[in-house]
């Protein structure tokens, strides 16, 4: 074991998490992984891990732990007024850590503008829980994965792995990424949607197998509406509440596979958009599919907060994924620029 971390305290639900199991849904098993890749891509470059090297997602904050080793640290993602001992430490920041300190969450930082509900935290060397199935994600649902297939407790000992930074790297001086919050640079050719005045979350979807089912009046107050996330909503999917969506016919229809994205809309005509702890196939009709460059937003949406659903062809969603790419590779270069590990 290359160092430790202790869980003093995990907050609603804490657990480890990489970037998923693929190629395992023939067998009924999901992906999983962090439900905002693209905060924990970024976390690792930070402290100089793979970007697929696990690390801790934390749920609504209000959490707290202990560092038995020096190492170095990262978080991205929604603002839980963070502090390393009393000192602040900020989303995007990549910063050196000496063996005792301790790392507190509080809940989230509504004055800071960012009243979110999961972050995503990197240490040097990554969590080295034991992979099963080529990943260490926790299935929580399966009881699998991650530390003894559960939820973080208190007193859980979290073993590190090997660091590919060298000493003087694990304690070099606190950098962070350019900007306020680096995961919304999605690049300025990124197709967007329009700024909207009530604070909600803008996702861009496509329409799903299923949208011609749905009425004429229904499609529209899909787009329309503003979607209040429900505090039903958890890893397997975020319940959405507003207008009852109504299809042409009733009838049921053969289950048919479903990825984290599809907005799924049972009977009661209040959609479900699926995220990574989902079932592999699902028997209600697919509306629409969030586009993959935006899932990271809805993993940060907070109960309660408002969703508006703006569609969008392929070609734009292509386009805002390889904007995302372009962001990730600007950060390769700035920080293979500084001698850092690189992806490659």
């Amino acid at each position: 074991m290359n160092g430790s971390l202790l869980v003093h305290k995990p907050g609603m639900l804490a657990s480890v998490q990489d970037l998923g199991r693929e190629g395992l849904r023939q067998l009924g098993i999901c992906p999983g992984g962090a439900l905002d890749a693209l905060a924990l891509r970024l976390a690792n470059r930070l402290v100089g891990n793979p970007e697929g090297a696990a690390g801790l997602e934390l749920t609504m904050g209000n959490a707290e732990l202990r560092f038995e080793s020096d190492t170095r640290i990262a978080y991205l993602g929604s603002d839980f007024d963070a502090r390393l001992d009393e000192q602040p430490l900020h989303p995007g920041w990549s910063v050196p850590v000496r063996a005792g300190q301790r790392l507190r969450f509080a809940g989230a930082n509504r004055t800071a503008g960012a009243a979110g509900l999961r972050t995503w935290l990197a240490v040097s060397g990554g969590i080295d829980v034991p992979p099963m199935m080529g990943s260490r994600s926790t299935d929580l649902k399966a009881g699998f994965g991650g530390h003894e297939g559960r939820a973080l407790q208190k007193g859980d000992r979290l073993p590190l792995g090997r660091s590919l930074l060298s000493e003087a790297q694990r304690a070099r001086r606190a950098f962070g990424l350019r900007g306020p919050d680096p995961c919304r640079d999605e690049g300025a050719d990124a197709p967007v949607a329009p700024a909207r005045d009530d604070g909600a979350t803008v996702l861009r979807v496509m329409a799903g197998p299923e949208s011609h089912q749905f009425t004429e009046a229904s499609r529209a107050a899909f787009h329309a509406a503003a979607w209040r996330i429900t505090p039903q909503s958890n890893r397997m999917g975020s319940r959405l509440d507003g207008p009852a969506l109504q299809r042409e016919a009733a009838g049921d229809m053969l289950s048919a596979g479903v990825v984290p994205g599809t907005v799924q809309v049972p009977p009661s005509g209040q959609p479900i958009i699926l995220m990574g702890d989902a079932q592999t196939t699902g028997g209600y009709p697919r509306i629409a599919v969030v586009i993959r460059a935006d899932l990271w937003k809805l993993a940060q949406a907070p109960l309660g907060g408002l969703l508006r659903l703006v569609e969008v062809d392929a070609a734009a969603a292509l386009a805002a994924w390889q904007a995302q790419k372009r962001y990730l590779a600007s950060v390769d270069q700035g920080l293979a620029a500084m001698g850092w590990p690189s992806q490659n």
